[in-house]
């Protein structure tokens, strides 16, 4: 199996568990929520890979050197490659396995090949402090298992941390100059497109939350 159809297929099975168990405990669907099924199941996928990114940050330094030299031999693209690479089932979920994954975007920012850089502690935090807590609010978004307010007040802190961090890291990213590394198409590919959505999301997100809190009730979410 293809890392990249494994990704589709991890966060597409996440996504309709939730959707799943909201039909089978609510007996009905909701937009809103389906979003945010959506964007947990990815979150919680990346925060794996963030793990790995520190797990294996030795071995990325290492890959990046690799993937550099063979972009200039062979001219293909390293993301591409690393997405359709074909892994044993029983090593797809191995750190080193993802570790290309940070050596081969090492290519659009080398920052994640670097462990002093802005962008590789971030992600590494958000690895490691925000698994959790997306569980906790995915399974309340899900089941209204905690009281409104409260999920509002978790909900408000995750999404502004996003947000917030999201939005430096693409100041980090045109700061540095490293735009004028790389193409067009891989500046809105990889950097500004994937990130858009941890802007835009959580912003939302952050509506959701105040209204969780000043409304009391899940009403916003259909319960």
């Amino acid at each position: 199996m293809s890392v990249g159809v494994f990704s589709a297929a991890a966060i597409a099975i996440l996504t309709l568990l939730g959707m799943g168990a909201r039909v089978f405990v609510h007996g009905d669907l909701n937009a809103i929520h389906g979003l945010f099924s959506l964007f947990f199941s990815t979150n919680l996928l990346i925060c794996y890979w963030e793990a790995c990114l520190y797990l294996r940050r030795d071995y990325i330094e290492e890959r990046a050197v690799y993937w550099r030299e063979r972009q200039r031999a062979t001219g293909r693209t390293p993301a591409v490659e690393f997405l359709t690479t074909s892994v044993p089932l029983g090593r797809i979920l191995s750190p080193t396995v993802w570790a290309d994954a940070w050596a081969t975007y090492s290519m659009v920012d080398e920052s994640y090949a670097d462990r002093r850089t802005f962008g590789f502690t971030v992600d590494i935090a958000n690895g490691f402090f925000t698994a959790v807590p997306t569980l906790v609010l995915y399974a309340a978004f899900t089941f209204a298992f905690l009281p409104a307010v409260g999920t509002g007040i978790l909900a408000a802190m995750l999404f502004w941390q996003w947000t917030y961090v999201s939005s430096l890291y693409w100041v980090s990213f045109f700061v540095a100059g490293r735009q004028q590394h790389i193409t067009n198409r891989e500046l809105y590919t990889y950097v500004v497109a994937p990130n858009a959505v941890w802007v835009f999301v959580p912003m939302f997100g952050l509506y959701i939350s105040v209204r969780l809190i000043l409304d009391g009730n899940y009403a916003l979410l259909g319960f």
